[in-house]
């Protein structure tokens, strides 16, 4: 009767609240734990009331995180922004989000036709504007997307070039092209201009890498003069802040200038890597590491080489001005090296190699002087009796690639060296040796030479060498006229030698002929038969 009793009555279910059971322990706001005895009962239900709303408000906010991310919900540091927003129109909190999404979206290649390159070019704007600002905050992701944009935009390939490189020449004046997207790109270096100055170069190692770099130098290659001014500027702070790139930039660069000289002869970004090339020797520490030096010797001295030295060769004598400006002692080898690579039949690569070496004297000393002053005047010896000439025409179509001394004659040139003041000294001290070597090139001029400006700055030059020292001029006349009587001689027996030899010839070969031969034993034949007649 008694079970039936207690069976009617309700039992509380022994099952926790679902709600409860995910938490074993909790706190409220009065840090009271909250515990279940044996039967389910609370201990208190005071306190019961308040923890168990605060576990049900603790299992809603977990499940809403898990569908909506807090980041999103309270508009924090990742949330995702629409990229056509404005900075102006968003709060200071999520400025950094849409600086990373316009970034994302300027990576999209759009053709030139498309609308999309509108929208892209007021993107590009605003970025630039809001780095310019200050106010961009170069993060890891944000640094990872602002080289991805670079890379996405700058690298690519260049159309095959189809002129032949034999035929290039310091001359061809050829139009410079202008990339037709130029008016994005330009937005593009811009930005990347000022993150490079901004940034932090520990922050960007990650990305600003070897490849990046790699990468970027083949842009040096752009038909677009454009390009590769922005490309100079950028680099150039590269170098600067990201040290630990140095040395491979370095090799990267001889890399280029190597296949350069030796391969192709072709590119188009020599001169303004030498342009930076000549800040950065600038910089360089005394004593000269070898590494530098033999980046001068192999591969600035070669650039003599190509028949388009005249595109770079200002850049190329500042980067080696440089160079001897650091050590003078470098001065004669570069003088040799001079010697090496001068020009056989290209009279304008003479004028300049000619303007280079007076340079380099003005900065030598006199011992560096005396190790290559015998085969330098030999050279400029031959220089004097040059029968160079270049008319107006011509002078007037190379003076966009060369300085004034392109408008002068090869002689002209050479005779123009003893009106420097630095190299008149030297010759003074040097003259028992030097006066001869260009005595016999001064006197062959005053006798052939075609020019009457060549003639009349011979005149002058020996008129120096008399003031200087008559008894060497008396001299060097005595000994050159002895070596003319001399060659006099040798080129008489020379004739004699020739002419025996050519009678020689004439009546061996009336010997060997057949007819003649008929003819003459015709003769002797009749000759014989008077005889016994």
């Amino acid at each position: 009767m008694l079970k039936q009793i207690l069976s009617k009555i309700p039992r509380k279910s022994s099952k926790p609240d679902p709600i409860d059971a995910t938490t074993v322990i909790d706190t409220g706001t009065n840090n009271n734990p909250v515990s279940n005895s044996g039967n389910g009962a609370p201990c208190s239900t005071t306190t019961n009331g308040g923890n168990s709303f605060s576990s049900r408000l603790n299992v809603v906010k977990r499940v809403s995180s898990a569908v909506f991310p807090s980041s999103i919900m309270s508009g924090g540091v990742d949330a995702a922004v629409e990229p056509h927003i404005s900075f102006k129109d968003i709060s200071p909190l999520q400025k950094q989000n849409l600086f990373i999404s316009k970034l994302n979206f300027c990576c999209e290649i759009s053709d030139f036709s498309d609308a999309h390159l509108d929208l892209k070019r007021e993107a590009l704007v605003e970025l630039l504007d809001f780095v310019s600002s200050g106010s961009a905050k170069f993060t890891e992701p944000a640094i990872s997307a602002i080289c991805k944009m670079c890379a996405a935009n700058l690298f690519r390939v260049f159309p095959p070039k189809y002129r032949n490189s034999s035929n290039a020449t310091e001359t061809d004046d050829e139009e410079p092209m202008f990339d037709p997207a130029w008016s994005h790109l330009q937005l593009v270096y811009e930005l990347l201009l000022r993150f490079t100055s901004l940034v932090d170069a520990k922050a960007a190692k990650k990305q600003v890498d070897h490849s990046f770099v790699l990468r970027l130098l083949d842009l040096f290659d752009s038909d677009d003069p454009r390009e590769r001014d922005c490309l100079k500027s950028v680099l150039h702070r590269i170098y600067g802040k990201f040290m630990v790139l140095r040395p491979f930039i370095r090799k990267a660069v001889s890399n280029i200038i190597y296949r350069f000289v030796y391969e192709t002869e072709r590119h188009n970004g020599i001169a303004e890597l030498l342009e930076i090339f000549g800040s950065i020797i600038s910089g360089f520490a005394l004593p000269l590491k070898e590494e530098h030096k033999l980046f001068l010797w192999r591969a600035l001295m070669p650039l003599h080489k190509p028949k388009s030295v005249g595109i770079y060769h200002q850049q190329l004598a500042y980067c080696i001005v440089q160079f001897v400006d650091k050590d003078p002692k470098l001065t004669g080898e570069v003088i040799k090296g001079l010697l090496k690579y001068w020009p056989v039949t290209n009279s304008q690569k003479e004028l300049m190699f000619i303007s280079e070496v007076e340079e380099m004297l003005e900065m030598t000393s006199m011992d560096e002087f005396q190790k290559v002053m015998v085969p330098l005047f030999r050279r400029i010896g031959g220089c004097l009796n040059s029968s160079h000439y270049q008319s107006s025409e011509e002078s007037t179509c190379n003076s966009n690639d060369f300085n004034l001394s392109t408008f002068l004659q090869v002689a002209e040139r050479a005779h123009l060296l003893w009106n420097n003041e630095r190299i008149v000294n030297l010759v003074i001290h040097n003259r028992q040796v030097i006066v001869p070597i260009v005595f016999s090139a001064l006197e062959r001029n005053s006798q052939n030479h075609w020019n009457q400006a060549v003639l009349n700055l011979t005149q002058n030059i020996r008129k120096m060498f008399l003031e200087m020292d008559e008894e060497l001029m008396l001299a060097c006349q005595c000994k050159l006229e002895e070596e003319q009587s001399k060659s006099n001689v040798v080129a008489e027996k020379r004739r004699l030698t020739w002419e025996n030899l050519e009678s020689a010839a004439g009546g061996a070969a009336s010997f060997n002929n057949p007819i003649s031969n008929t003819i003459n034993l015709a003769h002797v034949e009749s000759a014989s038969c008077s005889v016994a007649c």
